[in-house]
């Protein structure tokens, strides 16, 4: 199996004439009866051994991540004490980033395995973090004493700008990863470090945002959403690493937005009213459009809870209360399939209404040029 992004490594070395791979495309796309832009593809298996080096590397990232932590108790004493405590993480979190990006100068840099590529990522990323937090945990003593921390108050003040630093810290290691490897999910990573850094600054300098952490969240969603567009719209065709960029900058953006607004609503707090319920089935609407319209199915995923609870809610209050779930899951069910059946003429529907929008999406047409 070959990825859009290897073929287009093909053309650009010269192995394959653009017309070649072009009318390969035509050919798959005509076969399945969709674009291959519609399919969503990202890489996440090349193969069987993708699942076997990444059990044998998460059992080796496990190990030295308990052996430095097991120096760091050596060197330092075994207790619950800040030093020892931040000496733990330290020792644990320098050995998996370090082991971590270790493999990946093998299985990432050189073989380009993708779900071991991802799990090394993840590995570098938290090891980096928890080192980082090591760091600060390790040296709270010193920090409460030149800073006079005193009150509960102060204290939370402080919790809140080492997490705003580390996050940040973090962030830049994701970003390091970044310009060494190109793991797709790594922009992902980042971005929601950064919101973590964003939200956590927030709350820091204004305690009383605590209050409004859904309307934040909402916003940091949307501005991922955007980065996440701004990925799409250099490669439309999806053909390059680009597109599985925004794949994965899609998938962090859907949370912050769904969960948010229908939090904000009140979807979990009791039994919805009727009313509430179909505006709930009314935005999960508009979500599908907005997911037709970028030829992104995130959103769709991430809301489905919620829908699936307001529409049990409708059946249970029309005196089928047996038979709500059963019919909630052939309801919701079958309109995802035919959703899915029917995405293309959905999508060309949605998209020739936009006007001249629709020219910065991905292509509706299923025979597309090289």
């Amino acid at each position: 199996m070959y990825s859009e992004s290897e073929l287009a490594g093909a053309v650009e070395a010269g192995v394959l004439t653009p017309e070649a791979a072009a009318a390969f495309r035509n050919h798959v796309a005509s076969s399945r009866e969709t674009p291959a832009v519609d399919e969503e593809h990202f890489k996440l298996l090349s193969g069987f051994n993708d699942i076997f080096v990444a059990i044998a590397a998460a059992l080796i990232l496990v190990a030295a991540g308990r052996l430095g932590g097991f120096v760091g108790e050596w060197l330092i004493g075994i207790g619950n004490e800040p030093r020892q405590i931040g000496a733990n993480l330290i020792g644990g979190g320098a050995a998996v980033a370090a082991t971590s990006w270790m493999l990946a100068e093998y299985f990432t840099a050189r073989r380009r395995m993708a779900l071991p590529s991802i799990l090394l990522l993840l590995g570098f990323v938290a090891g980096a973090g928890a080192t980082i937090a090591g760091l600060f945990v390790a040296n709270i003593p010193w920090i409460t004493e030149t800073f006079h921390v005193v009150t509960d108050a102060q204290e939370q003040r402080l919790a809140g700008v080492i997490a705003t630093v580390a996050g940040a810290l973090t962030a830049v290691a994701a970003w390091i990863h970044w310009r060494r490897f190109m793991v797709p999910i790594t922009v992902a990573a980042g971005a929601l470090a950064v919101v973590g850094v964003g939200v956590g600054l927030i709350v820091t300098l204004i305690p009383a945002a605590k209050e409004s952490i859904n309307p934040i969240l909402l916003v940091a969603g949307v501005l991922v959403f955007a980065l996440a567009m701004r990925w799409d719209m250099t490669d439309l065709k999806r053909r390059t690493r680009r597109s599985d960029v925004a794949f994965w900058l899609h998938l962090a953006a859907a949370p912050l937005i769904a969960h948010p607004v229908f939090h904000m609503l009140g979807v979990f707090d009791g039994v919805i009213a009727p009313a509430m319920a179909a505006l709930v089935i009314a935005l999960y609407v508009v979500f599908a459009a907005v997911a037709l319209a970028v030829d992104r199915r995130a959103l769709l995923v991430s809301s489905l809870a919620y829908v699936l609870w307001a529409m049990y809610t409708l059946f249970n209050q029309s005196a089928t209360v047996e038979l709500s779930a059963a019919l909630t899951a052939l309801v919701i069910g079958s309109a995802l399939l035919t959703l899915s059946a029917f995405w293309q003429p959905m999508r060309r529907v949605v998209v020739g209404s936009l006007g001249g929008i629709g020219n910065r999406l991905p292509p509706t047409q299923q025979i597309i040029p090289a």
